[in-house]
């Protein structure tokens, strides 16, 4: 999956006072686009840019200091990768990115980076890391409660409101990821509004005041029409693309498996046998492993 990039190892403490070395990296984010440098031409490597080769790449932007850590410079501490810290630019411009940025292209976490040889994996989920925290450091400019523009809390990974001092951490998604079996079939699902049209599984974010085993219940009876029995956990994992937590589960149809399809979700829900079960393109997901999980007979039971 997304976050198996062992022997590297993606740690998220948050390090008051961080500052950028020459060999840090940094991400520059502009919606769901990381900025990498292209080298090799269109078979070659993708990598993020260093701290000390930042001034060049951002060389039509004069007068911005990238070198110093926020909130004095431009720069926000997210993590590291083994020693390697990763910076955030906090200010990407929202015109024509070819006349600010030099050396290479904007690229798709959601779309370019899924399944690229191009971008060695402990980066790929490096960058769906660092969307997720920059979706919630963009959404959160302003405090919720009385509008004042929020500053970086020098403690921990929040923003705290200057004025009424209300403190804002980064939001997490829980959700489901739902294997539904009906003896030796899984019921494998494609979305109705994705542009890129794979095989997926039954799946929906938690509501307030929902168990886990809750949420399962009712995505099944929603998206297919179907009463679930013998709900039981398997694996869960985190999805940067949609600020998630995700929670995988499998669960045994109970009583009648005709499928009664919402199609504002769903575009087809069909029975699979276990040898049919195809899996996605890569092996990113939390969903694809379940499916290839059923079909070789080694699920929860």
């Amino acid at each position: 999956m997304i976050q198996d990039i062992f022997p590297h190892q993606l740690k998220n403490t948050f390090v008051p006072g961080k500052t950028p070395s020459q060999e840090d990296l940094v991400l520059c984010l502009k919606g769901d686009r990381v900025f990498l440098l292209e080298e090799g031409g269109a078979d070659g490597v993708l990598r993020f840019p260093r701290v000390a080769e930042y001034p060049k790449v951002r060389s039509k932007a004069a007068g911005v200091d990238y070198m110093k850590a926020a909130p004095e410079g431009n720069l926000q501490y997210l993590f590291t990768v083994d020693d390697t810290a990763l910076f955030m630019d906090r200010e990407i411009p929202e015109d024509d990115e070819a006349g600010t940025f030099a050396g290479g292209s904007f690229f798709s976490v959601r779309r370019d980076l899924r399944g690229t040889n191009q971008l060695e994996d402990a980066w790929v989920f490096a960058a769906h890391t660092a969307y997720h925290l920059s979706v919630w450091y963009r959404d959160n400019r302003h405090c919720g409660r009385c509008g004042c523009a929020v500053v970086p809390a020098p403690d921990e990974r929040a923003v705290d409101c200057p004025s009424c001092h209300n403190r804002i951490y980064p939001r997490i998604n829980p959700a489901v990821i739902v294997g539904v079996t009906n003896g030796d079939s899984l019921l494998i699902t494609r979305y109705a509004d994705r542009p890129l049209s794979v095989d997926a599984l039954v799946a929906g974010f938690t509501e307030i005041g929902e168990t886990f085993e809750e949420t399962v219940a009712r995505e099944v009876m929603e998206e297919a029409g179907l009463h679930v029995k013998n709900i039981r956990y398997y694996k869960s994992q985190p999805w940067g693309m949609a600020s998630d937590i995700l929670a995988g589960f499998f669960c045994d149809v109970d009583g009648d498996a005709h499928v009664h399809l919402d199609r504002h979700e769903l575009k087809s829900a069909v029975w699979v046998p276990r040898a049919q079960i195809k899996g996605q393109p890569d092996n990113l997901s939390l969903t694809n492993e379940m499916m290839l999980l059923f079909r070789d007979g080694k699920e929860p039971k």
